[in-house]
């Protein structure tokens, strides 16, 4: 069957059955015409046909339902959120029911200038998500008493997670021994034991207030206050540890170290926890922005990202990310982490909560939290219940010798959900929206029978209560008007470069259009209302949903099993090579640790392959960037029973259908590994081939991506992976819900079991209004308009690697280092420059040093296309000039890009003028985005490192 015969028909005839498609998709047919002459073609099929090898091709339709108009979308999810059922949640377990300040769902959560932003590596235009970061970084610094902290982490258990091995990093020698106290969140516990046994490392679940056991170990894990609820002085615990030369984390509550001696004061090396409860939905378990803070000295080994404060070319302060040595495609497999991007969009909600309520609101919050958990606890003492802990911030755990479940479930039928830990206890958990009729509830299936208004005093130890200040500087102290706390929301947002903008040209990166209606139920309280813990009749909703999600990305990609657990592409990895690792072990080959990774790939694959406890060995890439089949052969012959895996990308890395694919799946295969096949670029596969069915075991997939989950300024992400049958049984599962995954799997990456549960909506309405047709014209518009891109760039910058008939796929790499020989403008002078023409600057010098990845997507109309494709080349004309030596190479407007609006003020010493720096083309000056600031020195900032919010001081001229 040809592709012809799978969907012949033109945009017009798609979206006339499916209206949403034609939204989607950017060039209308006339553009569509217009740039296939371009590329040499005279319909879509015939241009697919011609790029995508015939052996890796689709033989089926995708088995999808039929594309639904948005409003048939959306009273489909409707149906299923009302299957949800909606509870006073006081469950607790790290999950806390909060009040998102209407402000900030209306401002961020729900704005596309927020949303829709990607990872700020080009600082000059992320000013304004580097600042509300910074507030993040500044918020955990202070409650945790520790001096730096981190722009947020994918969630609490995953933060434990990254504590601990930056922990056995930091003590040189000894066991690898890692102890973790039995009042431990079990979902930490659990993700913990799943990442600690790659690596070799012992974890042992014991009571450590009663001591520290006999041997010698690295570090240790608390809670504060404990999953119980119990409040303890965690400080002889930490100091019996730091004698015996082991490191203390923390993982702490934010909202009590309002009220309670930070960790940081008792002498603690690390505090990671979770910033939910600040503002942002449970969700049924994400995304939630989890933290980490570190004390002096640590610093420097910080897992994800840190913002920084560095200067502009003009001396004035500026913010970026720091450290970036750190990143994974610069120190691939001796990376001490995965972590990519992590939940910057809701760390902004976390850290616009702090900045809306301020310290004394948050302390009134906590207040009254507390009071409502001091309250239950006498009066249930007074009805003759015992309560197991005298000291507790916001949880009562209560003794009820075989009662528990019967208590539960009258509390479920009277509209509250508490935790029955065990067949005698209950934990109560109050919060935020606790009410004194909550209360009232929960004290009648007790049988307390207790009047709930009167007030108890606290159940905080005076030698506990928190006496240093916290949140002193002024932007969280002056923004309590809510016409205030807008405007600095619109001020922050207005520095910004988001896709609400303009093309975001990214390649690999993906950045298409995030629909409105796609985006509209995240905020329902159907869906943002259910702890991930409830139970699952609960929640049948999100469970029925997620049943449909999976099974249509395994319809999309040819897998037998998808799992949604993994909460960011560098989870799904490690869930992806975990499952390998733990099939090759049922079939007694534990011997089999090396995993083969083409030069080319994703900084995240190496890294990701040593956390799964494999050796990563390089394989080399030939004149053409393919995978070089020789140098693989020699790889496999070299290492033979040690064969694990190989993961590769497809389309390669540099953007091209490669077409040997099916031949590295049969190497590998016959030597006994397993492939895999990283999802990143599946955007050039809809509808057109499916990994499962060409050779791959295993796929991650990025849901921010291919499925239209926004990139939200770096994070949320979602990356299921998809599996072949002989994998899904040991595919991600979740010790507190059987439903999660099979009973063989390798344990939870993630600490909630469908992870980042409450945006699986997006890619839902997605699939669900494009159906098959939309998706595979959606792919072949891409492919196009990457290969229009080329045509048009290729005379002005060579384009590096082409396929069949000299075509890319869904991006292309041009070749900037041959201009820089002759011109001495750089890959970085073109990024800046981009600035002035108002654009985000394609990928730079990955995969390859000097280059531009571009990749356009199929959301881009023709018009935006051609404004980037002259802007382009009209810098490549700007930096002949600079060769004609008509501009000095030290100072011309590339090398002296970006400029702001305040850099035309006073003496201009540039032999160009104002004009040509900052309105270079027509659409700049209809339409002009005004950088905050210039070009940064990031090499200031990682000298004088600075991660908190400096005093307003720091900012005048």
């Amino acid at each position: 069957m040809t592709s012809s015969q799978l969907n012949p028909r033109p945009l017009s005839d798609v979206s006339a059955d499916a209206p949403f498609v034609g939204r989607h998709i950017g060039p209308r047919d006339d553009e569509i015409a217009t740039m296939l002459e371009a590329v040499g073609y005279d319909s879509l099929d015939a241009l697919t046909d011609a790029a995508v090898p015939e052996s890796i091709r689709t033989l089926s339709a995708l088995d999808l339902p039929d594309a639904g108009t948005e409003l048939e979308a959306l009273e489909d999810l409707r149906r299923l959120a009302r299957r949800n059922k909606q509870q006073v949640q006081m469950i607790g377990l790290g999950y806390s029911d909060t009040v998102t300040p209407p402000v900030v769902v209306r401002r961020v959560l729900e704005s596309p200038a927020w949303y829709t932003a990607y990872t700020p590596y080009q600082p000059e235009i992320s000013q304004g998500r580097l600042e509300a970061l910074l507030n993040f970084q500044t918020m955990v610094a202070d409650l945790s008493g520790l001096p730096t902290a981190n722009a947020s982490l994918l969630d609490e258990a995953t933060a434990a997670a990254e504590a601990m091995t930056l922990m056995r990093r930091s003590v040189r020698g000894g066991a690898d021994r890692f102890l973790v106290d039995a009042d431990c969140l079990p979902q930490t516990i659990a993700v913990i034991e799943t990442r600690a046994e790659p690596l070799g490392i012992e974890v042992e679940v014991a009571d450590l207030t009663d001591g520290l056991p006999e041997g010698e170990f690295f570090g240790i894990l608390l809670q504060y206050p404990g999953a119980s609820g119990g409040v303890h002085d965690l400080t002889p615990t930490i100091e019996a540890a730091h004698e015996r030369g082991a490191l203390v984390t923390v993982a702490a509550d934010l909202l009590a170290l309002t009220l309670l001696v930070p960790p940081g004061e008792m002498g603690a090396d690390v505090v990671v926890g979770s910033s939910q409860r600040f503002g942002v939905p449970l969700g049924y378990g994400g995304p939630h922005a989890g933290y980490i803070a570190v004390r002096t000295g640590l610093e420097r080994g910080l897992p994800g990202r840190l913002v920084g404060v560095s200067v502009d070319a003009d001396g004035d302060q500026a913010y970026r990310l720091a450290l970036q040595t750190r990143e994974q495609h610069i120190r691939r497999e001796r990376a001490t982490s995965n972590i990519c991007t992590a939940q910057v969009l809701l760390a902004v909600v976390a850290s616009m909560y702090a900045v809306w309520h301020g310290p004394d609101g948050l302390r009134e919050i906590a207040r009254r939290v507390h009071g409502h958990a001091a309250t239950v606890a006498a009066q249930l003492r007074a009805g003759g219940v015992e309560v197991v802990h005298d000291s507790f911030f916001d949880t009562v755990l209560a003794r009820v010798p075989g009662r528990a479940e019967a208590i539960v479930a009258e509390a479920a039928e009277l509209g509250i959900n508490l935790g029955a830990d065990g067949a005698d206890r209950i934990r109560i958990a109050c919060d935020e929206v606790t009410t004194d009729a909550d209360v009232a509830v929960v004290l009648k299936v007790f049988g307390a029978g207790v009047e709930p208004r009167q007030r108890a005093g606290t159940a905080i130890p005076a030698t506990l209560e928190r006496t240093s200040e916290f949140l002193t500087h002024p932007v969280f102290n002056v923004h309590r008007s809510e016409t205030a706390m807008l405007r600095y929301l619109r001020r922050l947002a207005d520095k910004d470069y988001a896709l609400d903008r303009g093309m975001i040209p990214l390649g690999s990166c993906t950045m298409k259009l995030n629909a409105t209606t796609e985006m509209e139920p995240i905020t329902w309280p159907a869906f943002a209302g259910i702890h991930p813990f409830a139970p699952v009749e609960q929640a049948e909703g999100y469970v029925e949903m997620i049943r449909q999600l999976e099974s249509w990305l395994a319809t999309i990609t040819g897998y037998a099993a998808v799992s949604v657990q993994p909460n960011a592409g560098s989870q799904g990895e490690l869930a992806g090579l975990l499952a390998i690792r733990a099939y090759h072990r049922s079939r007694d080959d534990a011997q089999r640790d090396v995993c083969l990774i083409p030069s080319s790939a994703h900084g995240t694959n190496a890294a990701s392959a040593v956390m799964a406890g494999m050796r990563v060995v390089v394989v080399g890439a030939a004149e053409d960037g393919t995978v070089d089949l020789d140098d693989l052969r020699a790889k496999i012959a070299q290492h033979g029973e040690r064969l694990s895996a190989i993961m590769v990308t497809y389309p390669s890395t540099h953007g091209v259908y490669e077409e040997g694919i099916s031949e590295i799946a049969r190497l590998v295969h016959e030597a006994g590994g397993q492939v895999y096949v990283d999802g990143a670029n599946l955007n050039a596969l809809m509808g057109l081939a499916k990994p499962g069915e060409f050779g791959a075991d295993v796929s991650h997939l990025n849901l921010h991506k291919t499925f239209c989950i926004p990139h939200g300024g770096g994070g949320p992400g979602v990356g299921p992976i998809g599996v072949r049958e002989h994998l899904a049984p040991f595919l991600p599962n979740h010790p507190l819900l059987p439903e999660a995954g099979p009973a063989t799997g390798v344990g939870p990456v993630s600490a909630a079991p469908f992870g980042s549960a409450s945006i699986l909506p997006i890619s839902w309405a997605y699939i669900r209004m494009m159906g098959a047709d939309g998706l595979k014209l959606a792919t072949q518009t891409a492919v196009l308009a990457a290969n229009y891109v080329a045509a048009r760039l290729r005379e002005h910058y060579p384009v590096l690697y082409t396929g069949r008939g000299g075509l890319v796929a869904h991006e292309c790499i041009v070749d900037l280092r041959p201009m820089t020989k002759a011109t001495g403008v750089t890959v970085d002078d073109v990024a800046k420059r981009l600035i002035d023409y108002g654009f985000h600057a394609p990928t730079m010098s990955f995969p390859v040093a000097g280059t531009l990845m571009i990749e356009p997507t199929e959301s881009e109309d023709l018009a935006e296309l051609d404004r980037f494709c002259d802007a382009m080349i009209a810098i490549r004309a700007e930096a002949d000039r600079v060769e004609a030596g008509e501009w000095p190479a030290g100072n011309n407007p590339l090398r002296n890009a970006p400029h702001t609006a305040e850099s035309l003020v006073g003496q201009w010493d540039h032999p160009y003028t104002r004009e040509v720096a900052v309105y270079p083309s027509a659409s700049a000056r209809a339409d002009k985005y005004w950088p905050p600031v210039r070009r940064i020195d990031g090499a200031y900032g990682d000298r004088n490192l600075v991660c908190s919010c400096p005093a307003p001081e720091a900012f005048e001229s």
